[in-house]
């Protein structure tokens, strides 16, 4: 399913991924030479960072949004960023054979059930000893968020105007990742759960992450009745989880994969 993602909206919004990304970025020890697939590109912003680590190597970015990548092409031009290039795909139809020196990818695979297939058409992505640094929501991510929600959607008035059922993100634990990498030809280096703890200030923050990354549940309303809806989760999350510090604070799980292709 397409999602109706709002790149400029994505921008102002995804400070705390962007900040992840950074972190997992300099662990990927880049040494300024290599070919990198970025799956999930989004914006373009974190891979034009990998691009400016690369002064002899380059970037491919891939999304399956249209409205994002026409977002990144026009925020990071050729002309500025020679090795940097934007695509629009699938990555659960990787077209590559053996490109590749590193695989990376930021908050984007929870969005693909299928980890499997996806993990197959990175092994054929990868040369031999190419490396892949993912990292994406693991299981029980932003679960008081979730538990919301799904409250949500069965009450009065939303339950009418929600077309359910609900899809699910793809937050999976390691044993099951180790194994469809296995599977796939890859070998596991350290697949694992780390906790985050995602912060806002102000509760049109917090509305703001909503509106531009729950597009699984918001997708499912009218658009004229996204923003009470979103209101009214914000709200709910504000009362049910006040912080001493006065700010909003949302418990948050990343699955990170580091694998190498043998």
């Amino acid at each position: 399913m397409a999602h109706a993602w709002n790149p400029e909206d994505y921008h102002r919004h995804s400070s705390a991924q962007q900040a992840w990304a950074h972190e997992l970025i300099r662990k990927i020890n880049l040494t300024g030479d290599e070919r990198v697939l970025d799956l999930g590109c989004g914006e373009g912003k974190v891979t034009a960072e990998i691009a400016a680590r690369l002064p002899s190597g380059s970037v491919l970015g891939l999304d399956f949004s249209r409205d994002m990548i026409a977002f990144a092409r026009e925020r990071f031009p050729p002309e500025q960023y020679p090795n940097l290039r934007l695509i629009e795909g699938d990555m659960l139809d990787l077209p590559f054979d053996g490109e590749f020196d590193v695989v990376f990818s930021n908050a984007a695979l929870h969005w693909v059930a299928d980890h499997g297939r996806v993990f197959s058409g990175i092994a054929r992505a990868l040369r031999p000893g190419g490396r892949i640094l993912i990292q994406a929501g693991g299981r029980g991510n932003a679960a008081p968020v979730m538990a919301i929600v799904d409250e949500m959607i069965v009450e009065e008035p939303w339950k009418d105007l929600f077309d359910g059922p609900p899809s699910r993100y793809a937050f999976y634990g390691p044993g099951e990742e180790r194994e469809q990498l296995t599977e796939a030809g890859l070998t596991p280096v350290r697949v694992e759960l780390i906790g985050k703890d995602m912060t806002f200030d102000l509760p049109d923050d917090l509305m703001g992450w909503v509106r531009t990354t729950w597009l699984l549940y918001l997708d499912r309303f009218p658009e004229e009745v996204r923003p009470a809806f979103v209101a009214e989760l914000a709200s709910r999350y504000v009362e049910r989880h006040p912080s001493p510090d006065g700010r909003i604070h949302v418990p948050m799980v990343r699955l990170e994969i580091e694998a190498v292709k043998g």
